[in-house]
Protein backbone atom coordinates (compact mmCIF):
# COMPACT_ATOMS: atom_id res chain seq x y z
CA UNK A 1 0.00 0.00 0.00
CA UNK A 2 1.36 3.66 -0.70
CA UNK A 3 2.17 5.64 2.28
CA UNK A 4 -0.44 8.05 1.83
CA UNK A 5 -3.92 7.45 3.25
CA UNK A 6 -6.14 5.70 0.67
CA UNK A 7 -9.22 7.93 -0.20
CA UNK A 8 -11.75 7.29 -3.88
CA UNK A 9 -14.19 10.36 -4.58
CA UNK A 10 -16.38 10.25 -7.21
CA UNK A 11 -17.78 13.53 -8.57
CA UNK A 12 -21.09 14.03 -10.52
CA UNK A 13 -20.00 10.53 -11.88
CA UNK A 14 -22.76 9.64 -15.14
CA UNK A 15 -23.29 6.85 -16.89
CA UNK A 16 -25.28 5.78 -19.62
CA UNK A 17 -25.62 2.15 -21.77
CA UNK A 18 -25.32 2.58 -25.60
CA UNK A 19 -28.60 2.65 -26.23
CA UNK A 20 -29.06 5.60 -24.08
CA UNK A 21 -30.42 4.00 -20.83
CA UNK A 22 -28.98 5.84 -18.15
CA UNK A 23 -27.75 4.28 -14.74
CA UNK A 24 -26.01 7.18 -12.68
CA UNK A 25 -26.40 10.75 -13.24
CA UNK A 26 -24.51 13.58 -11.19
CA UNK A 27 -23.28 11.00 -8.61
CA UNK A 28 -21.41 12.26 -5.77
CA UNK A 29 -19.58 9.83 -3.36
CA UNK A 30 -16.14 9.79 -1.14
CA UNK A 31 -14.90 6.56 0.33
CA UNK A 32 -12.32 6.88 3.55
CA UNK A 33 -10.55 4.30 4.91
CA UNK A 34 -13.18 1.39 6.24
CA UNK A 35 -15.44 -1.47 4.91
CA UNK A 36 -18.36 -0.23 2.96
CA UNK A 37 -21.24 -2.79 2.02
CA UNK A 38 -22.82 -1.45 -1.06
CA UNK A 39 -26.49 -2.37 -1.32
CA UNK A 40 -29.74 -1.84 -3.64
CA UNK A 41 -31.96 -3.55 -5.60
CA UNK A 42 -30.86 -5.82 -8.79
CA UNK A 43 -30.41 -3.39 -11.68
CA UNK A 44 -29.64 -0.33 -9.37
CA UNK A 45 -25.62 0.12 -10.85
CA UNK A 46 -24.02 -1.35 -8.05
CA UNK A 47 -21.77 -3.58 -10.02
CA UNK A 48 -21.55 -0.66 -12.77
CA UNK A 49 -20.18 1.65 -10.46
CA UNK A 50 -17.40 -0.73 -8.91
CA UNK A 51 -16.46 -1.10 -13.21
CA UNK A 52 -16.23 2.47 -13.10
CA UNK A 53 -14.16 2.73 -10.19
CA UNK A 54 -12.18 0.09 -11.39
CA UNK A 55 -11.57 1.43 -14.77
CA UNK A 56 -12.83 -1.01 -16.42
CA UNK A 57 -16.18 1.24 -18.29
CA UNK A 58 -15.29 4.95 -19.09
CA UNK A 59 -18.13 7.27 -17.42
CA UNK A 60 -19.76 9.85 -19.89
CA UNK A 61 -19.35 12.61 -17.25
CA UNK A 62 -17.60 13.18 -14.46
CA UNK A 63 -14.86 11.81 -12.46
CA UNK A 64 -12.99 9.26 -10.46
CA UNK A 65 -9.94 9.94 -8.09
CA UNK A 66 -8.22 7.41 -6.15
CA UNK A 67 -5.48 7.74 -4.01
CA UNK A 68 -3.32 4.90 -4.28
CA UNK A 69 -4.07 1.57 -6.69
CA UNK A 70 -7.37 -0.29 -6.96
CA UNK A 71 -8.05 -4.09 -6.74
CA UNK A 72 -11.12 -5.59 -8.57
CA UNK A 73 -12.74 -8.94 -8.01
CA UNK A 74 -15.61 -8.99 -10.55
CA UNK A 75 -18.96 -10.94 -9.78
CA UNK A 76 -18.24 -13.73 -12.57
CA UNK A 77 -14.21 -14.57 -11.90
CA UNK A 78 -12.46 -16.22 -15.09
CA UNK A 79 -9.10 -17.14 -15.05
CA UNK A 80 -7.02 -19.34 -18.16
CA UNK A 81 -7.70 -22.53 -17.03
CA UNK A 82 -3.61 -23.36 -18.36
CA UNK A 83 -2.19 -20.77 -16.26
CA UNK A 84 -0.16 -21.69 -13.22
CA UNK A 85 -1.13 -20.69 -10.17
CA UNK A 86 1.91 -18.47 -9.54
CA UNK A 87 1.19 -17.10 -12.72
CA UNK A 88 -2.21 -16.34 -11.32
CA UNK A 89 -1.44 -14.69 -8.48
CA UNK A 90 1.16 -12.58 -10.78
CA UNK A 91 4.59 -13.50 -8.76
CA UNK A 92 5.89 -16.53 -11.89
CA UNK A 93 8.57 -13.94 -13.24
CA UNK A 94 9.77 -12.93 -9.86
CA UNK A 95 9.99 -16.63 -8.97
CA UNK A 96 12.02 -17.78 -11.89
CA UNK A 97 14.35 -14.84 -11.43
CA UNK A 98 14.88 -15.71 -7.66
CA UNK A 99 15.45 -19.13 -8.62
CA UNK A 100 17.73 -18.41 -10.97
CA UNK A 101 19.77 -16.34 -8.44
CA UNK A 102 19.75 -19.44 -5.72
CA UNK A 103 20.88 -21.17 -8.75
CA UNK A 104 24.08 -19.18 -9.20
CA UNK A 105 22.89 -16.90 -11.93
CA UNK A 106 23.51 -13.47 -10.82
CA UNK A 107 22.53 -11.87 -14.54
CA UNK A 108 21.29 -7.84 -13.49
CA UNK A 109 17.78 -8.29 -14.93
CA UNK A 110 17.04 -10.86 -12.03
CA UNK A 111 17.62 -8.79 -9.26
CA UNK A 112 15.85 -6.08 -11.37
CA UNK A 113 12.96 -8.40 -11.64
CA UNK A 114 12.78 -9.17 -7.61
CA UNK A 115 13.54 -5.60 -6.59
CA UNK A 116 12.60 -5.80 -2.72
CA UNK A 117 10.53 -8.37 -3.34
CA UNK A 118 12.76 -11.60 -1.90
CA UNK A 119 10.37 -13.23 0.56
CA UNK A 120 7.62 -13.02 -2.54
CA UNK A 121 7.16 -17.13 -2.28
CA UNK A 122 6.76 -17.38 1.52
CA UNK A 123 3.77 -14.00 0.98
CA UNK A 124 2.14 -15.43 -1.55
CA UNK A 125 2.05 -19.43 0.41
CA UNK A 126 1.27 -17.16 3.68
CA UNK A 127 -1.70 -15.83 1.49
CA UNK A 128 -3.12 -19.08 -0.15
CA UNK A 129 -2.66 -20.86 3.49
CA UNK A 130 -4.88 -17.87 5.28
CA UNK A 131 -7.79 -18.00 2.49
CA UNK A 132 -7.53 -22.03 2.96
CA UNK A 133 -5.33 -22.57 -0.19
CA UNK A 134 -2.61 -23.72 1.08
CA UNK A 135 -2.15 -26.88 -0.57
CA UNK A 136 -2.33 -26.88 -3.47
CA UNK A 137 0.95 -24.77 -4.21
CA UNK A 138 2.35 -22.33 -6.86
CA UNK A 139 2.98 -25.02 -9.33
CA UNK A 140 -0.63 -26.33 -9.85
CA UNK A 141 -3.06 -24.94 -12.85
CA UNK A 142 -5.88 -23.36 -12.59
CA UNK A 143 -8.48 -25.91 -14.37
CA UNK A 144 -7.53 -28.26 -11.42
CA UNK A 145 -9.30 -25.88 -8.80
CA UNK A 146 -13.16 -26.14 -8.20
CA UNK A 147 -14.96 -22.70 -8.98
CA UNK A 148 -14.77 -21.38 -5.40
CA UNK A 149 -10.88 -21.58 -5.06
CA UNK A 150 -10.33 -19.78 -8.34
CA UNK A 151 -12.40 -17.13 -6.50
CA UNK A 152 -10.30 -17.70 -3.90
CA UNK A 153 -6.96 -16.90 -5.75
CA UNK A 154 -8.15 -14.07 -7.35
CA UNK A 155 -8.44 -12.38 -4.06
CA UNK A 156 -4.84 -13.98 -3.46
CA UNK A 157 -3.69 -11.94 -6.11
CA UNK A 158 -5.04 -8.97 -4.99
CA UNK A 159 -4.31 -9.59 -1.63
CA UNK A 160 -0.70 -10.08 -2.59
CA UNK A 161 -0.28 -6.77 -4.81
CA UNK A 162 -1.87 -4.98 -1.08
CA UNK A 163 -4.06 -2.34 -3.04
CA UNK A 164 -4.88 0.92 -1.06
CA UNK A 165 -9.10 0.50 -2.55
CA UNK A 166 -10.29 -3.08 -3.11
CA UNK A 167 -13.17 -3.85 -4.72
CA UNK A 168 -15.39 -6.84 -4.42
CA UNK A 169 -18.61 -7.62 -6.42
CA UNK A 170 -20.36 -10.23 -4.88
CA UNK A 171 -17.38 -12.05 -3.34
CA UNK A 172 -19.14 -15.11 -1.83
CA UNK A 173 -20.77 -16.67 -4.55
CA UNK A 174 -19.44 -20.17 -5.01
CA UNK A 175 -18.04 -20.21 -1.83
CA UNK A 176 -18.89 -23.26 0.38
CA UNK A 177 -19.02 -22.01 4.14
CA UNK A 178 -15.18 -23.26 4.90
CA UNK A 179 -13.83 -20.45 2.19
CA UNK A 180 -16.54 -17.83 3.38
CA UNK A 181 -14.98 -18.23 6.46
CA UNK A 182 -11.98 -17.31 5.14
CA UNK A 183 -13.08 -14.60 3.14
CA UNK A 184 -14.69 -13.00 6.11
CA UNK A 185 -11.44 -13.11 8.13
CA UNK A 186 -9.15 -10.85 4.69
CA UNK A 187 -12.48 -8.36 5.08
CA UNK A 188 -12.45 -8.46 8.83
CA UNK A 189 -8.67 -7.45 9.17
CA UNK A 190 -8.10 -4.88 5.49
CA UNK A 191 -6.39 -1.73 6.52
CA UNK A 192 -7.44 0.39 3.58
CA UNK A 193 -10.48 1.22 1.87
CA UNK A 194 -13.05 -1.88 0.71
CA UNK A 195 -16.35 -1.71 -0.90
CA UNK A 196 -18.15 -4.91 -1.19
CA UNK A 197 -21.41 -5.54 -2.84
CA UNK A 198 -23.29 -8.63 -1.81
CA UNK A 199 -26.36 -10.73 -0.91
CA UNK A 200 -24.20 -12.22 2.06
CA UNK A 201 -25.84 -10.99 5.66
CA UNK A 202 -22.60 -12.07 7.37
CA UNK A 203 -20.49 -10.69 5.17
CA UNK A 204 -22.22 -7.30 5.10
CA UNK A 205 -22.47 -7.00 8.97
CA UNK A 206 -18.53 -6.68 9.05
CA UNK A 207 -19.46 -3.47 6.87
CA UNK A 208 -18.75 -0.33 9.23
CA UNK A 209 -20.72 1.70 6.68
CA UNK A 210 -23.90 0.56 4.40
CA UNK A 211 -24.29 3.20 1.03
CA UNK A 212 -27.69 2.20 -0.37
CA UNK A 213 -28.05 2.82 -4.50
CA UNK A 214 -31.17 3.97 -5.17
CA UNK A 215 -32.51 5.85 -7.97
CA UNK A 216 -29.05 6.79 -8.88
CA UNK A 217 -28.21 8.24 -5.28
CA UNK A 218 -26.09 6.95 -2.43
CA UNK A 219 -28.28 6.75 0.46
CA UNK A 220 -25.47 6.76 3.78
CA UNK A 221 -26.10 4.37 6.59
CA UNK A 222 -23.53 4.55 9.76
CA UNK A 223 -22.66 0.71 11.31
CA UNK A 224 -23.47 -2.69 9.49
CA UNK A 225 -26.30 -4.36 7.68
CA UNK A 226 -28.25 -5.58 10.86
CA UNK A 227 -27.88 -1.21 11.77
CA UNK A 228 -28.82 -0.27 8.87
CA UNK A 229 -31.88 -2.25 8.53
CA UNK A 230 -33.22 -1.06 11.75
CA UNK A 231 -33.09 2.01 10.71
CA UNK A 232 -34.36 1.79 7.48
CA UNK A 233 -36.97 0.38 9.16
CA UNK A 234 -37.82 3.31 11.56
CA UNK A 235 -37.55 5.14 8.59
CA UNK A 236 -40.29 3.60 6.41
CA UNK A 237 -42.88 3.61 9.24
CA UNK A 238 -42.24 7.36 9.88
CA UNK A 239 -42.26 7.46 6.34
CA UNK A 240 -45.45 5.50 6.35
CA UNK A 241 -46.81 7.64 9.13
CA UNK A 242 -46.20 10.57 6.73
CA UNK A 243 -47.96 9.26 4.24
CA UNK A 244 -51.03 8.74 6.26
CA UNK A 245 -51.25 12.16 7.51
CA UNK A 246 -50.98 13.23 4.08
CA UNK A 247 -53.94 11.29 2.72
CA UNK A 248 -55.67 12.51 5.51
CA UNK A 249 -54.69 16.06 5.02
CA UNK A 250 -56.15 15.69 0.96
CA UNK A 251 -59.27 13.78 1.94
CA UNK A 252 -59.71 16.94 4.34
CA UNK A 253 -58.59 19.37 1.63
CA UNK A 254 -61.11 17.82 -0.85
CA UNK A 255 -64.24 18.03 1.23
CA UNK A 256 -63.09 21.55 2.22
CA UNK A 257 -62.94 22.51 -1.63
CA UNK A 258 -66.73 20.69 -2.41
CA UNK A 259 -68.17 22.10 1.09
CA UNK A 260 -66.77 25.82 -0.02
CA UNK A 261 -68.60 24.88 -4.04
CA UNK A 262 -71.41 24.08 -2.23
CA UNK A 263 -71.79 27.41 -0.05
CA UNK A 264 -70.80 29.67 -3.28
CA UNK A 265 -73.91 28.15 -5.22
CA UNK A 266 -75.92 29.06 -2.91
CA UNK A 267 -74.69 32.48 -2.92
CA UNK A 268 -74.67 32.70 -5.77
CA UNK A 269 -78.41 31.77 -6.20
CA UNK A 270 -79.26 34.15 -3.38
CA UNK A 271 -77.71 36.68 -5.22
CA UNK A 272 -79.43 35.35 -8.21
CA UNK A 273 -82.72 36.25 -6.62
CA UNK A 274 -82.21 39.33 -5.62
CA UNK A 275 -81.19 40.91 -8.28
CA UNK A 276 -83.95 39.01 -10.30
CA UNK A 277 -86.52 40.75 -7.45
CA UNK A 278 -84.60 43.90 -7.91
CA UNK A 279 -84.94 45.10 -3.76
CA UNK A 280 -82.24 47.30 -4.30
CA UNK A 281 -80.88 49.84 -7.07
CA UNK A 282 -79.57 48.54 -9.94
CA UNK A 283 -75.66 50.03 -9.17
CA UNK A 284 -75.58 48.82 -5.98
CA UNK A 285 -76.93 45.20 -6.92
CA UNK A 286 -74.35 44.99 -9.74
CA UNK A 287 -71.31 46.32 -7.52
CA UNK A 288 -72.37 43.48 -4.67
CA UNK A 289 -72.67 40.73 -7.63
CA UNK A 290 -68.82 41.30 -8.91
CA UNK A 291 -67.47 41.47 -4.85
CA UNK A 292 -69.45 38.37 -4.76
CA UNK A 293 -67.62 36.73 -7.99
CA UNK A 294 -64.36 37.93 -6.95
CA UNK A 295 -64.55 36.95 -3.13
CA UNK A 296 -65.85 33.57 -4.68
CA UNK A 297 -62.68 33.66 -6.66
CA UNK A 298 -60.57 34.46 -4.52
CA UNK A 299 -61.98 31.44 -1.83
CA UNK A 300 -61.90 28.25 -4.72
CA UNK A 301 -58.33 29.27 -5.26
CA UNK A 302 -57.61 28.84 -1.90
CA UNK A 303 -59.07 26.02 -1.65
CA UNK A 304 -57.47 24.47 -4.39
CA UNK A 305 -53.81 25.57 -3.95
CA UNK A 306 -54.99 23.84 -0.21
CA UNK A 307 -55.65 21.01 -2.38
CA UNK A 308 -53.02 20.95 -4.77
CA UNK A 309 -50.44 21.78 -2.38
CA UNK A 310 -51.64 18.55 0.25
CA UNK A 311 -51.17 16.45 -2.77
CA UNK A 312 -47.62 17.53 -3.58
CA UNK A 313 -46.99 16.72 0.46
CA UNK A 314 -48.34 13.26 -0.52
CA UNK A 315 -46.39 12.78 -3.26
CA UNK A 316 -43.68 13.76 -1.30
CA UNK A 317 -43.97 10.93 1.53
CA UNK A 318 -44.94 8.49 -0.88
CA UNK A 319 -41.59 8.57 -2.32
CA UNK A 320 -40.15 8.15 0.92
CA UNK A 321 -41.99 4.81 1.35
CA UNK A 322 -40.04 2.20 -0.79
CA UNK A 323 -42.00 -0.10 -3.06
CA UNK A 324 -40.07 -3.33 -2.44
CA UNK A 325 -42.81 -5.86 -3.24
CA UNK A 326 -43.49 -8.94 -1.63
CA UNK A 327 -44.28 -12.52 -3.54
CA UNK A 328 -47.40 -13.37 -1.48
CA UNK A 329 -48.79 -16.32 -3.21
CA UNK A 330 -51.38 -18.99 -1.67
CA UNK A 331 -50.03 -22.88 -2.65
CA UNK A 332 -52.39 -25.37 -0.78
CA UNK A 333 -51.71 -28.08 -3.07
CA UNK A 334 -47.99 -28.45 -2.44
CA UNK A 335 -49.27 -29.34 1.07
CA UNK A 336 -47.56 -32.90 2.37
CA UNK A 337 -49.14 -34.51 5.48
CA UNK A 338 -46.37 -35.18 8.73
CA UNK A 339 -45.06 -38.55 7.95
CA UNK A 340 -45.94 -39.11 4.27
CA UNK A 341 -43.01 -40.65 2.53
CA UNK A 342 -41.64 -38.20 0.22
CA UNK A 343 -37.66 -39.41 -0.86
CA UNK A 344 -36.00 -42.61 0.09
CA UNK A 345 -32.43 -43.23 -1.05
CA UNK A 346 -30.86 -46.28 -0.60
CA UNK A 347 -27.35 -47.68 -1.08
CA UNK A 348 -26.92 -44.67 -3.47
CA UNK A 349 -23.37 -44.12 -5.52
CA UNK A 350 -23.45 -40.93 -7.05
CA UNK A 351 -21.73 -40.55 -11.08
CA UNK A 352 -18.90 -38.71 -9.39
CA UNK A 353 -17.97 -40.98 -6.41
CA UNK A 354 -20.02 -39.98 -3.30
CA UNK A 355 -21.99 -42.46 -1.57
CA UNK A 356 -25.35 -42.79 0.81
CA UNK A 357 -24.93 -45.52 2.58
CA UNK A 358 -27.68 -47.56 4.07
CA UNK A 359 -31.01 -45.66 3.61
CA UNK A 360 -31.73 -41.88 4.21
CA UNK A 361 -35.81 -40.97 4.25
CA UNK A 362 -37.51 -37.79 3.95
CA UNK A 363 -41.05 -37.11 5.56
CA UNK A 364 -43.76 -35.20 5.50
CA UNK A 365 -42.85 -30.93 5.06
CA UNK A 366 -39.39 -31.38 6.32
CA UNK A 367 -36.57 -28.69 5.30
CA UNK A 368 -33.17 -29.77 4.85
CA UNK A 369 -30.26 -27.86 4.36
CA UNK A 370 -27.47 -29.64 1.95
CA UNK A 371 -24.39 -28.65 3.12
CA UNK A 372 -20.96 -29.49 1.90
CA UNK A 373 -17.45 -27.76 0.06
CA UNK A 374 -17.65 -27.09 -3.13
CA UNK A 375 -17.07 -30.23 -5.26
CA UNK A 376 -18.65 -32.34 -2.30
CA UNK A 377 -21.21 -33.57 -4.72
CA UNK A 378 -24.21 -31.41 -3.76
CA UNK A 379 -25.22 -30.44 -7.25
CA UNK A 380 -24.80 -33.94 -8.50
CA UNK A 381 -26.95 -35.76 -5.23
CA UNK A 382 -29.80 -33.02 -6.39
CA UNK A 383 -29.35 -33.70 -10.22
CA UNK A 384 -29.53 -37.63 -9.37
CA UNK A 385 -32.54 -37.24 -7.04
CA UNK A 386 -34.53 -34.97 -9.92
CA UNK A 387 -33.74 -37.93 -12.42
CA UNK A 388 -31.20 -35.41 -14.33
CA UNK A 389 -28.04 -38.16 -13.87
CA UNK A 390 -28.21 -41.64 -13.31
CA UNK A 391 -26.64 -43.17 -10.16
CA UNK A 392 -23.70 -45.58 -10.50
CA UNK A 393 -26.09 -47.91 -7.78
CA UNK A 394 -28.42 -47.56 -5.93
CA UNK A 395 -31.56 -45.81 -5.53
CA UNK A 396 -33.17 -42.33 -5.26
CA UNK A 397 -37.22 -42.52 -5.12
CA UNK A 398 -39.15 -39.64 -5.25
CA UNK A 399 -43.07 -40.74 -3.58
CA UNK A 400 -44.11 -36.68 -4.85
CA UNK A 401 -44.15 -34.75 -7.43
CA UNK A 402 -40.43 -32.72 -7.40
CA UNK A 403 -38.90 -29.70 -9.23
CA UNK A 404 -35.43 -29.01 -9.11
CA UNK A 405 -34.10 -25.21 -9.77
CA UNK A 406 -31.09 -24.99 -10.50
CA UNK A 407 -27.85 -22.86 -10.08
CA UNK A 408 -27.80 -21.57 -13.74
CA UNK A 409 -31.53 -21.13 -13.65
CA UNK A 410 -31.91 -22.57 -17.62
CA UNK A 411 -35.75 -23.76 -16.88
CA UNK A 412 -36.97 -21.35 -19.23
CA UNK A 413 -36.68 -20.74 -22.79
CA UNK A 414 -35.38 -17.41 -23.50
CA UNK A 415 -37.48 -17.12 -27.08
CA UNK A 416 -41.04 -16.98 -24.83
CA UNK A 417 -42.67 -14.80 -22.82
CA UNK A 418 -42.54 -15.08 -18.88
CA UNK A 419 -46.45 -16.26 -19.46
CA UNK A 420 -45.93 -18.66 -21.96
CA UNK A 421 -42.93 -20.32 -19.99
CA UNK A 422 -44.80 -21.19 -17.25
CA UNK A 423 -48.27 -22.28 -19.51
CA UNK A 424 -45.24 -25.04 -20.30
CA UNK A 425 -45.84 -26.37 -16.58
CA UNK A 426 -48.93 -26.10 -16.21
CA UNK A 427 -50.95 -27.19 -19.48
CA UNK A 428 -54.25 -27.43 -18.47
CA UNK A 429 -54.58 -23.72 -16.88
CA UNK A 430 -56.03 -20.83 -18.52
CA UNK A 431 -54.35 -18.25 -19.74
CA UNK A 432 -56.12 -15.80 -17.43
CA UNK A 433 -55.44 -17.66 -14.48
CA UNK A 434 -51.81 -18.09 -15.27
CA UNK A 435 -51.61 -14.26 -15.74
CA UNK A 436 -53.53 -14.23 -12.28
CA UNK A 437 -51.22 -16.16 -10.39
CA UNK A 438 -48.32 -14.56 -11.81
CA UNK A 439 -49.33 -11.57 -10.56
CA UNK A 440 -48.43 -12.61 -7.51
CA UNK A 441 -45.04 -13.12 -8.72
CA UNK A 442 -44.75 -9.56 -9.34
CA UNK A 443 -45.18 -10.10 -13.00
CA UNK A 444 -48.51 -7.92 -13.51
CA UNK A 445 -49.98 -6.95 -16.42
CA UNK A 446 -47.62 -6.25 -19.98
CA UNK A 447 -44.29 -7.81 -17.56
CA UNK A 448 -46.17 -11.09 -17.89
CA UNK A 449 -45.52 -10.57 -21.86
CA UNK A 450 -41.74 -9.85 -21.65
CA UNK A 451 -39.86 -12.61 -23.25
CA UNK A 452 -37.59 -14.49 -20.94
CA UNK A 453 -34.26 -13.70 -22.39
CA UNK A 454 -34.82 -9.68 -21.62
CA UNK A 455 -35.57 -10.53 -18.03
CA UNK A 456 -32.61 -9.43 -15.62
CA UNK A 457 -31.14 -11.64 -12.92
CA UNK A 458 -33.79 -10.99 -10.23
CA UNK A 459 -36.97 -11.01 -12.23
CA UNK A 460 -35.52 -14.61 -14.48
CA UNK A 461 -35.19 -16.08 -11.06
CA UNK A 462 -38.82 -14.87 -9.71
CA UNK A 463 -40.06 -16.02 -13.38
CA UNK A 464 -38.35 -19.41 -12.74
CA UNK A 465 -39.47 -19.67 -9.44
CA UNK A 466 -43.21 -19.46 -10.39
CA UNK A 467 -42.60 -21.65 -13.49
CA UNK A 468 -41.82 -24.29 -10.83
CA UNK A 469 -44.01 -23.57 -8.17
CA UNK A 470 -47.26 -23.02 -9.93
CA UNK A 471 -46.45 -26.05 -12.24
CA UNK A 472 -49.14 -29.16 -12.25
CA UNK A 473 -49.33 -31.41 -10.55
CA UNK A 474 -48.11 -29.25 -8.12
CA UNK A 475 -44.59 -30.15 -6.61
CA UNK A 476 -44.65 -31.18 -2.87
CA UNK A 477 -40.60 -31.81 -3.20
CA UNK A 478 -38.56 -28.89 -4.37
CA UNK A 479 -34.66 -29.23 -4.84
CA UNK A 480 -32.96 -25.60 -4.72
CA UNK A 481 -29.48 -25.18 -5.69
CA UNK A 482 -27.73 -22.19 -4.67
CA UNK A 483 -30.79 -20.29 -4.84
CA UNK A 484 -29.18 -17.15 -3.26
CA UNK A 485 -26.35 -16.73 -5.61
CA UNK A 486 -26.93 -13.36 -7.63
CA UNK A 487 -29.68 -12.58 -5.78
CA UNK A 488 -30.06 -8.63 -4.16
CA UNK A 489 -31.13 -8.07 -0.80
CA UNK A 490 -34.87 -7.64 -1.98
CA UNK A 491 -34.99 -10.80 -3.74
CA UNK A 492 -33.65 -13.27 -1.15
CA UNK A 493 -36.71 -11.72 0.98
CA UNK A 494 -39.12 -12.03 -2.06
CA UNK A 495 -37.68 -16.14 -2.26
CA UNK A 496 -38.15 -15.87 1.60
CA UNK A 497 -41.64 -15.09 1.39
CA UNK A 498 -42.85 -17.43 -1.23
CA UNK A 499 -41.42 -20.41 0.55
CA UNK A 500 -43.45 -19.31 3.66
CA UNK A 501 -46.71 -20.32 1.23
CA UNK A 502 -44.88 -23.35 0.34
CA UNK A 503 -46.45 -26.07 1.86
CA UNK A 504 -44.49 -29.16 0.79
CA UNK A 505 -40.90 -30.67 1.86
CA UNK A 506 -37.54 -29.10 0.74
CA UNK A 507 -33.95 -29.28 -0.09
CA UNK A 508 -31.79 -26.61 -0.20
CA UNK A 509 -27.80 -26.61 -0.77
CA UNK A 510 -26.72 -23.41 0.03
CA UNK A 511 -23.95 -21.69 1.87
CA UNK A 512 -25.80 -18.52 3.40
CA UNK A 513 -26.84 -19.20 6.89
CA UNK A 514 -28.93 -16.23 7.73
CA UNK A 515 -31.10 -17.62 4.79
CA UNK A 516 -31.29 -20.83 6.04
CA UNK A 517 -32.61 -19.87 9.07
CA UNK A 518 -34.95 -17.48 7.87
CA UNK A 519 -36.69 -20.39 5.87
CA UNK A 520 -36.77 -22.63 8.77
CA UNK A 521 -34.73 -25.68 8.07
CA UNK A 522 -35.89 -28.73 10.16
CA UNK A 523 -32.49 -31.16 9.10
CA UNK A 524 -28.70 -30.35 8.35
CA UNK A 525 -27.30 -33.02 6.18
CA UNK A 526 -23.40 -33.01 5.55
CA UNK A 527 -21.90 -34.12 2.45
CA UNK A 528 -17.86 -34.53 3.27
CA UNK A 529 -15.29 -37.46 2.37
CA UNK A 530 -17.48 -38.34 -0.23
CA UNK A 531 -20.28 -39.76 2.74
CA UNK A 532 -23.87 -38.38 3.43
CA UNK A 533 -23.83 -37.85 7.26
CA UNK A 534 -26.64 -36.22 9.67
CA UNK A 535 -25.44 -33.17 11.45
CA UNK A 536 -26.93 -29.87 13.52
CA UNK A 537 -25.86 -26.11 12.62
CA UNK A 538 -24.07 -26.37 16.13
CA UNK A 539 -21.58 -28.53 14.94
CA UNK A 540 -21.41 -27.31 11.46
CA UNK A 541 -20.27 -24.01 12.72
CA UNK A 542 -18.00 -25.48 15.19
CA UNK A 543 -16.04 -27.50 12.24
CA UNK A 544 -15.47 -24.49 10.38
Amino acid sequence: MSSSIPSLTCTSLSFAWPDGTPVLDGLDAAFAPGRTGLVGVNGAGKSTLLKLIAGELIPSDGTVRVTGEVGYLPQHVTLDTALRVDEALGIAARRVALHAIEAGDVAEEHFETVGDDWDVEERALATLGELGLGAIGLDRTVGELSGGESVLLRLAALLLRRPDVLLLDEPTNNLDLYARRRLYAAVASWPGVLIVVSHDRELLDLADQIADLRSGELLWYGGNFTAYEQALAAEQEAAERLMRTAEADVRKQRRDLADAQVKLARRKRYGQRMYEQKREPKIVMGARKRAAQESAGKHRILHEERLAEARERLGQAAEAVRDDDEIRVDLPYTAVPPGRSVLSLRDLQLAYGALVDGGLDLHGPERIALIGRNGAGKTTLLRTVAGELAPVSGEATAHVPLRFLPQRLDVLDGELTVAENVARFTPGATDNRIRARLAHFLFRGARADQKAATLSGGERFRATLAALMLAEPAPQLLLLDEPTNNLDMASVRQLTTALESYEGALIVACHDLPFLDSIGITRWLLLADGRLTETTREALVDSV
